[in-house]
């Protein structure tokens, strides 16, 4: 989607257009297993109130599923978009002129960084099931966060795109 602006100054016209396409968009959602794993903990809920009669069973099904699906669409919920000149994660704004070299994370070097190597005051968004991140120094002197820890599943195009529109 593109908007184009015009301006009228002392009879002089001027289009600029500015593109609100994402150039990387990512959502960081839960695996497969973890809605099985939701759909059980309904049915081990209904097993539970199962004694009390079967609305009671439906209604803790019913709940259950309900619960437990709502956490792990939580865990889903996280959104990774890099724009002209900004990064978004989640609800956070980075202007990319803040931010420094993009490093590619992979194995025993992205789990160093999630443990013994990481610093308390990084932006960190960790998720268990993704194995490779995206680690971003923060180079803007009055910013206190020495870098963003991001996971994600394609390390290697979102590293590639922050570079790019630097």
């Amino acid at each position: 989607m593109n908007t184009t602006l015009h301006t009228d100054v002392y009879d002089k016209v001027t289009t600029v257009t500015v593109s609100k396409a994402p150039l990387y968009d990512e959502r960081l959602t839960a695996p497969r297993s973890w809605w099985v794993i939701a759909a059980g903990f309904g049915l081990s809920m209904a097993l539970v109130f199962t004694p009390y009669g079967l609305i009671a069973a439906l209604i803790a099904l019913t709940a259950g599923t309900g619960l437990a699906g709502f956490f792990v669409s939580s865990q889903g919920s996280m959104r990774i978009r890099v724009t002209a000149g900004l990064l978004v994660v989640g609800d956070a704004r980075i202007p990319l002129s803040a931010l420094g070299e993009p490093e590619v994370l992979e194995g025993e070097e992205s789990r160093a960084w999630r443990t013994y190597k990481a610093d308390l005051r990084a932006f960190m968004v960790m998720r268990s099931y993704i194995p490779t991140a995206v680690r971003v120094e923060v180079v803007d002197p009055d910013d206190p966060t020495p870098y963003l820890y991001l996971s994600t599943r394609s390390p290697d195009r979102l590293a590639a795109v922050i570079r790019a529109t630097d």
